[in-house]
């Protein structure tokens, strides 16, 4: 298969990527309510060595093509099952900023961690760290770049409103930012709200991938539309079926040699169409990894394990 390298500079997408590896990943009842992704194994002490097995395989497959990858291990205490998904609580901006998030399930908030930071001070340039946490006081989240989806290049968040994604500190966010932020109402084939909105729709320098029918509303949905229509991306509509293998959860990455890569899960992969894939292969080259058991117990995947570090690399 080949695929092109757009002539643009690649400012959505970054060679570089912080993974956080598990000590105690397991199905985390404080964030199952609202994430109907989620499914428990009955034996989650194999669940563990499962996970961390996956990671492994996941961030070799990564290296393999030359993504530079910062693996930080995470600690037994606190416990912090979903520790495995840290573009929840931090991001990283090409301002040199760095945002920490308002998270909703109390064992969830363990997972920020100064140290964390202060180790990629030491690689990376950075300027201001900015502190969301504090809107938790008011039962306010937003969950980073799980509840929003950035379209950096054009300085679009993207975002479904839910229990998770709250638009005062949205709004908080783009004032600080830039941003101008794109919203709306998402539900699953059950009619329950969607968690997150990288689960739905993941965005590309050419490209956006979205389940438009999780959108009801239809202003709501022709909005979206044009937005990603104005902003040149070629749009590739998902069905339920592929949303619940994780297909919106993908994430372009470049890298070393600038080459654009495409990343999801196996099970993403292989729930994609082969027009779907001739698509995406315009974009980059599509590289994935068998995540199921990561997906299965924690309820997210591949973009979800992918925190992007868009800070100045120290000389």
């Amino acid at each position: 298969m080949t695929y092109e390298t757009l002539n643009i500079e690649q400012m959505q997408s970054t060679n570089n990527l912080l993974m956080i590896r598990p000590v105690a990943f397991g199905f985390n009842a404080q964030t199952a309510q609202s994430n109907a992704f989620q499914k428990q194994d009955a034996d989650q002490q194999a669940v563990q060595q499962k996970a961390q097995q996956e990671f492994d395989d996941f961030v070799k497959v990564l290296r393999d093509n030359d993504v530079n990858v910062t693996v930080i291990n995470d600690t037994a205490e606190p416990h912090t099952p979903d520790s495995i998904f840290p573009n929840n609580w931090i991001s990283f901006h090409d301002t040199g900023d760095i945002f920490l998030y308002p998270m909703q399930a109390e064992n969830r908030r363990l997972e920020r961690r100064e140290d964390i930071i202060r180790q990629l001070e030491g690689n990376f340039k950075a300027n201001h760290v900015i502190d969301l946490s504090r809107h938790e006081a008011k039962n306010q989240f937003l969950e980073g770049t799980g509840s929003m989806v950035l379209d950096r290049e054009n300085k679009i968040a993207y975002a479904c409103l839910s229990p998770r994604t709250n638009a005062e500190v949205l709004k908080a966010f783009c004032d600080y930012t830039g941003y101008k932020a794109v919203t709306f109402d998402a539900v699953d084939q059950n009619g329950k709200a969607i968690y997150h909105t990288n689960v739905l729709m993941a965005i590309g320098s050419g490209f956006a991938v979205i389940c438009l029918d999780s959108i009801a509303n239809a202003q709501e949905k022709d909005a979206v539309i044009s937005s990603l229509k104005s902003t040149g991306k070629e749009v590739i509509d998902i069905t339920f079926d592929q949303m619940n293998h994780f297909a919106g959860n993908m994430l372009e990455v470049k890298n070393k040699n600038g080459d654009v890569l495409v990343v999801m899960s196996q099970a993403a992969f292989q729930s994609l169409t082969a027009q779907q894939k001739t698509t995406l292969e315009k974009y980059g080259k599509l590289v994935y990894a068998d995540i199921s058991t990561i997906e299965t117990n924690g309820g997210g995947s591949a973009r979800c394990m992918m925190a992007e570090v868009h800070l100045e690399v120290m000389d």
